[in-house]
C-alpha cells in the first residue's frame, strides 16, 4: 500500500520537478548568455541595472504580493543598504581586509538592522495604516538624508571606488561586465531564495495572513509577528540590491532613501504583477527601460508611465504577469489563435490613440519648456505647430477615432473572449468526470 502511495506520488510530482529546474536552468542560461548577445557599454550597463531591479522588486513583492502590505517607504531600506555599502566600500580603500565582492551581504545586512529597528512598529497595523506608517517612516528618513551630510554626503552624495582590495583570479570589477556577472550571480541567488521562501511554512502563514487575518490570529498565531518577520527578510533583500547599486554606480546620493524611488518599485511591480512571482521580474525590466530609455526619448515620460498604469488598473489589474497566464491557460485548451487577430487589432487602435495623445502631450511640454525654440516642433518625423490649431485639431481627430475603434475591438474582443472561457469552464468538468 505504501509502495503504491509513494509511487503515486512520485509520478505525479516528477513533472512538476523537472519543468521547475527547466525553469531555473533556463533563467541561470539567460543571465550567463544575455551580455555575449549586447555587448555596448550602454547594454551591459543596463543589464546590470535590471539584474539590481530584479532583486529590490521581488524584495518588496515579498511585502505586497505576499502579505498583503501596501508600503511607501520600501526604498529606506534599500537606500540604507547603499549607503552603508558605499562608507564600507571607502573604508575597504582605507585597508579594511573586505572583497568588494562581500560588498552587497553589508548593505543586506544593513537594510536587515533598520528593519529590526523601524520594523516592529511599522508592522503593527495592517492594510492603510500600514501604508500610511510606511509613508511616514519614508519621508522622515528622506528628510534626515539632507540634515545629517556627515553620513548622508549632502546633496553631493558619497562616492567611492569598487576598483580596490583583493583581487583574486585577476578580477578587479573594474570593467562593466565583470560586475554584471556579480550582480548576476547575487541575482540568481536571492531571486531562488526568495522563491524558496514562498514554499516554506513562513511563506504559506504570510499568504494567509494577508488573505485572512483573523483566521490566522483564531488557530494561535501572531498576525504581527508573521509581517515582522518577513518586513526583515524583505528588507534584506532590499540591502543586497542597494548594496550592488552601491559598487554599480560607485555613487550613492539621497535620491535612494526618496519617496519617488519607493513609489517607482511600487509602480512597477504593480505593472508586472504582483499576484505572480515572476511579476515583478517583468517590473523591474520595464522600470530600466523606462528609466533609462523613455526618459531620453520626451521629457514627458512620468506622464505617460502615468497613463500606462491608469489604463492598467482599468483594463488589467493583474498586471502583465496575469495576462501572460491567462492567455498560457486559453493556449492549454487549444483556442489561443482565434485570438491574435483581435490581439493585432487591439494593439493597432491603442497606437493610434497613443499617437493622437502623445502628439498633444509633446505640443503641451513643447509649448512650457521650449516656446524660446519657437511653436513648431518634430514628432516622428512630423512637423507640428503647437499654436497652430490644425496639429490640435489633427492630434484630437486621431485619439478620439482610435479611442471608438479600440473601444469597438475591445466589445467584440469581450465576447470573443467569454465564449472561450465558457468552452474551457466546459471541458474542464468534462475532463473531472472521466
Amino acid at each position: 500500500m505504501s509502495t503504491s502511495s509513494s509511487s503515486t506520488s512520485y509520478y505525479q510530482f516528477k513533472p512538476y520537478n523537472v519543468g521547475r529546474w527547466i525553469v531555473w536552468s533556463s533563467f541561470a542560461l539567460l543571465l550567463l548568455v544575455v551580455p555575449l548577445f549586447f555587448t555596448s557599454s550602454l547594454s551591459q550597463t543596463m543589464l546590470s541595472q535590471m539584474g539590481i531591479a530584479i532583486i529590490v522588486c521581488l524584495s518588496y513583492n515579498m511585502l505586497l504580493g505576499q502579505g498583503g502590505m501596501l508600503s511607501f517607504g520600501h526604498a529606506v531600506y534599500s537606500g540604507m543598504g547603499s549607503f552603508l555599502a558605499i562608507h564600507t566600500l571607502n573604508m575597504v580603500t582605507k585597508g579594511l581586509p573586505l572583497p568588494v565582492s562581500l560588498i552587497p551581504i553589508v548593505g543586506g545586512i544593513s537594510g536587515m538592522f533598520f528593519a529590526v529597528i523601524l520594523g516592529w512598529v511599522t508592522t503593527k497595523k495592517a492594510a492603510t495604516p500600514f501604508a500610511m506608517i510606511t509613508l511616514g517612516v519614508g519621508e522622515l528618513v528622506w528628510a534626515m538624508a539632507l540634515m545629517f551630510p556627515e553620513f548622508f554626503g549632502g546633496e553631493g552624495g558619497i562616492s567611492g571606488n569598487r576598483v580596490v582590495g583583493p583581487k583574486p583570479l585577476g578580477i578587479t570589477f573594474g570593467p562593466q561586465i565583470q560586475l554584471y556577472y556579480l550582480i548576476a550571480l547575487y541575482t540568481f541567488v536571492c531571486t531562488a531564495l526568495m522563491y524558496a521562501f514562498t514554499r516554506t511554512p513562513l511563506g504559506r502563514m504570510l499568504n494567509a495572513v494577508r488573505d485572512n487575518p483573523e483566521r490566522v490570529e483564531f488557530v494561535g498565531y501572531d498576525t504581527q509577528r508573521v509581517r515582522y518577520i518577513a518586513f526583515i527578510l524583505a528588507a534584506f533583500f532590499a540591502g543586497i540590491s542597494g548594496g550592488l547599486a552601491a559598487l554599480n554606480f560607485e555613487i550613492v546620493t539621497s535620491e535612494v532613501v526618496s519617496g519617488p524611488r519607493s513609489g517607482a518599485y511600487l509602480l512597477f511591480t504593480f505593472l508586472g504583477g504582483a499576484t505572480f512571482f515572476f511579476g515583478p521580474i517583468i517590473g523591474a525590466i520595464l522600470m530600466v527601460l523606462a528609466f533609462v530609455l523613455l526618459s531620453e526619448l520626451t521629457k514627458a515620460w512620468l506622464l505617460y508611465l502615468g497613463l500606462v498604469f491608469l489604463f492598467m488598473v482599468m483594463y488589467a489589474p493583474g498586471g502583465i504577469a496575469s495576462l501572460i497566464m491567462m492567455n498560457l491557460r486559453v493556449a492549454a485548451f487549444g483556442r489561443l489563435k482565434e485570438l491574435w487577430v483581435s490581439y493585432l487589432a487591439l494593439a493597432a487602435t491603442a497606437l493610434i490613440v497613443l499617437l493622437g495623445a502623445a502628439a498633444m502631450i509633446e505640443m503641451i511640454y513643447h509649448l512650457q519648456l521650449n516656446a524660446a525654440l519657437g511653436s513648431e516642433l518634430k514628432f516622428l518625423g512630423a512637423t507640428l505647430d503647437a499654436k497652430g490649431v490644425n496639429s490640435w485639431f489633427g492630434s484630437a481627430f486621431v485619439m478620439l477615432t482610435g479611442l471608438g475603434l479600440f473601444e469597438l475591438t475591445r466589445r467584440h474582443f469581450k465576447r470573443q473572449w467569454g465564449e472561450i472561457q465558457e468552452f474551457i469552464e466546459k471541458e474542464m468538468k468534462r475532463r473531472e468526470t472521466l
